[in-house]
């Protein structure tokens, strides 16, 4: 595959559902005028996030995969690769936290959130799996958030063939001795080395979506960016609102960066034996 437009975003999304598709509508205009032909949008774009983390707080509003919501998203995506994040109900009424992926012909894939910090799990059920799927554009895997604290998440994506990855976040600032300037945040901090860890350790391209300003209790980090699989930050929004846009060919900065050391090549499986956690003090 030749050069292709990859997109992320950093913007706030809310309750307001309409408010919430006239922004997703801007921006994909936006990202059509500048070729893109892969965005990713936040986590619970369609919505908003919950407003705190305590478990006390209503959950978003919930909507089927194949629900008019969804076609709405795939209608506006039209001929670009669109993922964003969303509350989905499913048939025997549990909540997830997922996000999907679409064009104008319908859903292309869609993930449940695996990882669940604090009391996300007061409101959702924990996925189950990390699969990656075929796309007009390659062959990618997608998680949300706290997936990507855990190498296992982009590891599996990558080993079932993702030469892309997007995570998609609402990822917030630090509650205790929080900065003034987000720039200086030690949780976007970990935001952003999750981001160049993940792509550098699986020598993938990784898109990273996040929330931008604040809701209830929480503050965003912003920062999304696009990384290469070389670990660099290719592009990125730092700690404002906006839309980020490169052209990768990706098969080229894969084959480019496995070609001498090759993370996943180089594997030994045998030598990794499965422990369970220590105790801390032990």
């Amino acid at each position: 595959m030749s050069a292709i437009t990859l997109g992320v975003v950093s913007a706030p999304f809310d309750r307001d559902l309409e408010g919430d598709f006239a922004r997703v509508a801007v921006l994909i205009d936006e990202a059509r005028g500048r070729g893109v032909q892969l965005l990713a949008l936040p986590e619970a774009t369609l919505g908003g996030y919950l407003s705190d983390l305590r478990g006390s707080a209503p959950p978003p509003p919930a909507f089927r995969q194949d629900g008019p919501e969804i076609a709405r998203l795939a209608a506006l995506a039209g001929e670009m690769v669109v993922c964003a994040g969303y509350c989905e109900q499913t048939d025997d009424g549990k909540l997830y936290n997922s996000v999907v992926c679409v064009d104008g012909s319908g859903v292309l894939g869609n993930h449940r959130k695996v990882h669940q910090p604090l009391r996300e799990d007061a409101h959702y059920a924990a996925g189950q799996e990390f699969a990656a799927f075929d796309t007009p554009v390659g062959r990618i895997g997608m998680m949300i958030c706290y997936d990507k604290a855990f190498p296992e998440s982009a590891r599996s994506l990558a080993l079932d063939g993702a030469q892309i990855v997007v995570c998609v976040s609402a990822w917030p600032g630090s509650r205790t001795n929080a900065p003034e300037n987000l720039e200086d945040d030690r949780w976007k901090h970990r935001f952003d080395i999750f981001d160049q860890a993940r792509a550098l350790e699986n020598q993938i391209v990784w898109l990273s979506a996040n929330q931008s300003g604040s809701f209830g209790s929480l503050r965003f980090v912003s920062s999304a960016k696009i990384v290469g699989p070389g670990g660099d930050v290719l592009v990125g929004t730092g700690v404002a609102e906006g839309l980020a846009v490169v052209e990768v060919d990706v098969d080229d900065a894969l084959t480019q960066a496995r070609r001498s050391m090759g993370h996943l090549r180089d594997r030994r499986p045998a030598a990794y034996t499965t422990h369970e956690p220590v105790a801390v003090g032990s």
